[in-house]
């Protein structure tokens, strides 16, 4: 395998596609933000600093490095599922603005901050279990919590969901919130 130290920036290249970086690790972060990316076939498969992948056209997460220590970006796509995203985030995980109907995929421990705001949501189905930050949902269409995280270390965001009313008592009983629950 070969180490990049440093960063790799590969932002608003234009690029239709990465170039094979599947046996590199990065000791950095990697940018590929700002292309006309469909896939991520070829990321390198460990990112030791942040990984940016946002404003593309990808559909899928396949491809994905396997382990990012830092924060995961992936807003601004057309993502319909998670699948492929790392197991394990050190940092933040966003997967704003997409048009997810499922969290299958996601990874199953977020160090930091989860949002999935700005979806077609109608289930937290494949949702971590663990967030070390703030967990928020709003704007989608859920019909249940089914799926929410079991333990959130700080707020929990569910507002503006065009689907059931939910309660900050709903929130409570299906998860271990430490900070604020806002509905």
């Amino acid at each position: 395998m070969k180490i990049i130290d440093g960063n790799v920036n590969l932002e608003k290249l234009l690029l239709t596609e990465l170039p094979d970086l599947s046996d590199v690790q990065v000791r950095g972060d990697f940018y590929c933000n700002d292309n006309d990316l469909r896939s991520l076939e070829g990321a390198p498969t460990h990112v030791s600093g942040s990984f940016w992948c946002s404003n593309n056209y990808l559909q899928s997460l396949e491809g994905a490095p396997t382990h990012v220590s830092g924060t995961f970006y992936c807003h601004n796509n057309n993502l319909q599922s998670l699948k492929g995203a790392p197991t394990h985030v050190g940092g933040h995980f966003y997967c704003i603005n997409n048009n997810l109907q499922s969290l299958e995929g996601a990874p199953t421990h977020v160090d930091g901050h989860f949002s999935c705001s700005d979806n077609n949501l109608r289930s937290l189905e494949g949702a971590p279990t663990h967030v070390g930050g703030t967990f928020s949902c709003s704007n989608n269409n859920l019909q249940s919590l089914e799926g929410a995280p079991t333990h959130v270390s700080g707020n929990f965001y569910c507002k503006n969901n065009r689907g059931i009313e939910i309660t900050e008592k709903m929130i409570r009983e299906v998860c271990d919130v430490k900070g604020e629950v806002y509905v």
